[in-house]
């Protein structure tokens, strides 16, 4: 019974379940080494296909340069080895058609242009003027009718937002 028990438990440990999870953790710890040892940079996204095809997505508060990339990618690379596991692996920066998914990102685009998709109306498109915790706030100029008379007046609109009512937020060039 118990050489049963092993033999299946050892099966287990060389499925390529098992050999997937482990390499994704030992990615995982890897890339945070990384990070910690950068702690201007950040993560975007982490994605590992059945393939082992290793996309990381990185993003810095004063922005991410190729020579960061090479280090990250470095770091993770020299620490595996391709004999047990085979993989490929990418290191990119997050662009600017990328959707801000962190509040880091939020504050280092204070001053710039969004576009916000909301869950609930219209999209807004304005300047990121504050980032706290639960929200963010966008101002723009809209053209409004004249409170007394005709013709326009030029207004300043404000709209404070919750992270949690967004859809999709992207800096507008």
């Amino acid at each position: 019974m118990y050489r049963i028990l092993k033999q299946l438990n050892q099966r287990r440990l060389d499925s390529p379940f098992f050999f997937y999870m482990n390499f994704r953790e030992s990615v995982k710890k890897l890339l945070d080494e990384a990070l910690t040892l950068n702690p201007e940079l950040f993560l975007i996204s982490l994605k590992i296909g059945a393939d082992s095809a290793v996309h990381i997505t990185l993003d810095g508060d004063h922005g991410v340069t190729l020579k960061d990339c090479m280090n990250i990618s470095r770091h993770i690379e020299h620490a595996l080895d391709r004999d047990e596991h085979d993989f490929s692996l990418e290191v990119a920066s997050a662009g600017v058609g990328t959707p801000l998914v962190n509040m880091r990102q939020y504050t280092k685009n204070i001053n710039r242009k969004l576009e916000v998709t909301l869950s609930e109306g219209p999209p807004v498109i304005g300047t990121l003027v504050a980032v706290d915790q639960e929200t963010f706030t966008l101002e723009w100029k809209q053209r409004e009718p004249k409170p007394i008379g005709k013709g326009k007046v030029t207004v300043t609109k404000n709209k404070q937002l919750s992270y949690d009512s967004i859809v999709n937020a992207n800096v507008v060039l």
